[in-house]
């Protein structure tokens, strides 16, 4: 009746349900919208580290490679490279032994355009242990300094917050006369290695670290 007063022992106890189920709601819907937040920083995450393709990584080795100081080429010179610069007149023999197989060697005035003894001087001392010595061998150095190339970059790898890709270094024979270039590819010469390289992430782009 409208008259009529409701205890309160009856009220009390039914806001506090509702109010606990409000409080419940609402840390409920606290914890959802954390739940989100932290998914979209944990997606962010995965996304900050962009691709890093083959060509890219290939820029940024052969790059390394051409703010390095040009160098000569080193050749390893055997009994048929003994024999092709006397051919090419790069030097010609001017003593023989008396045991037939040692002789000494003048570079040429057109050899030493070309070429340089690592030793020093001007004049190769052929001496090797027996007339069929296969292990005697002398070294030169090219006049003309080149670069190192890179090629054949294989696939990107990642290893940890790191990537490495395996790639092959070349030793570079542009502008070196025919003659020491087929020197060159005589035996006890190495012409191609392979390396690794490794990248890391600088403010946001990878950047080439070390080439091992």
């Amino acid at each position: 009746m409208a008259g009529q007063r409701i205890s309160s022992r009856f009220v009390r106890p039914t806001l506090a349900v509702r109010g606990g189920n409000v409080k419940n709601a609402v840390k409920l819907e606290l914890l959802g919208v954390l739940a989100l937040l932290g998914a979209g920083l944990w997606m962010a995450g995965c996304k900050s580290a962009p691709d890093l393709s083959q060509a890219q990584a290939m820029t940024m080795i052969q790059a390394k490679y051409d703010q390095a100081p040009a160098a000569p080429v080193s050749i390893t010179v055997n009994s048929t490279g003994m024999v092709q610069g006397v051919t090419a007149k790069y030097w010609f023999e001017t003593k023989r032994y008396p045991n037939g197989y040692w002789a000494d060697f003048t570079v040429t005035p057109d050899g030493k355009k070309v070429l340089t003894l690592t030793g020093g001087g001007s004049v190769i001392q052929w001496r090797p242990d027996n007339p069929t010595d296969p292990n005697f061998v002398v070294v030169i150095q090219t006049v003309a300094t080149n670069h190192l190339k890179a090629r054949d970059v294989g696939q990107i790898e990642s290893v940890g917050d790191t990537r490495i890709a395996s790639f092959t270094e070349d030793v570079n024979l542009d502008g070196i006369p025919q003659p020491l270039a087929d020197m060159a590819h005589d035996p006890g010469n190495k012409l191609s290695a392979l390396r690794q390289a490794t990248f890391v992430l600088t403010n946001g782009a990878w950047t080439l670290q070390s080439i091992e």
